[in-house]
């Protein structure tokens, strides 16, 4: 083999060699792309996955907050119901105790308070009466006795208007029956007659 054709030899082996080499480094690229791209969609879809992660978190926080605000609200009322039927289990009660006071001051009223046969009973009622009003308002019962005052249609419910020079216009004049409250709930009005005011009034026949 002469040196000519040896080196023409040796640049064919060089031709395959680089052509080898460049068939790999091809494949090797294609190779890098392709765990690039696989990479991608696996950093896409732990992506997706935290956000998904995320917004249930979101949503069982904002429930445990809705409810946690339910049990507020539900021990709330629960408190306001014990309160109320504390403060108004005697409301019943206390309005069937109404017609008992009211009898015993329509006692006093009848009877002659002069009368030394009467006074005794007269006395003896009416101390009985004290005691009965101070025993209820212990337990929050109230007497409405608004002679004098400002008619009040939260409390008071007028039987009828008359003019009254003794009276200013809107006032409390008589009382017919007195109301009561139960811890500031009216139980029953109070029945009044209210004042027109100092109306003329013409006395000739």
């Amino acid at each position: 083999m002469n040196k000519e054709s040896f080196k023409a030899e040796q640049e064919q082996v060089e031709e395959v060699v680089d052509q080898v080499e460049t068939t790999e480094g091809v494949a090797e690229e294609g190779g890098i792309i392709d765990e690039l791209t696989q990479a991608n969609f696996r950093i896409e879809e732990l992506e997706q996955a935290l956000s998904d992660a995320q917004a249930t978190v979101e949503e069982q926080k904002d429930s445990v907050i809705r409810a946690a605000a339910e049990v507020d609200n539900i021990r709330r009322r629960a408190a306001q119901d014990v309160e109320k039927a504390h403060k108004f289990a005697l409301e019943k009660f206390s309005n069937e105790l109404l017609p008992v006071i009211d009898n015993m001051e329509r006692a006093l009223v009848g009877a002659d308070k002069a009368d030394e046969v009467t006074k005794p009973l007269f006395e003896g009622v009416e101390l009985t009466l004290k005691s009965f009003l101070s025993a209820v308002e212990k337990f929050g019962v109230k007497q409405i006795d608004p002679m004098g005052e400002a008619f009040n249609p939260d409390q008071h419910q007028a039987i009828g208007m008359q003019p009254s020079a003794e009276f200013p216009a809107n006032t409390v004049m008589l009382v017919m029956q007195k109301g009561y409250q139960l811890n500031e709930r009216l139980l029953r009005p109070a029945m009044v007659m209210v004042s027109k005011g100092g109306e003329s009034v013409d006395t000739q026949a």
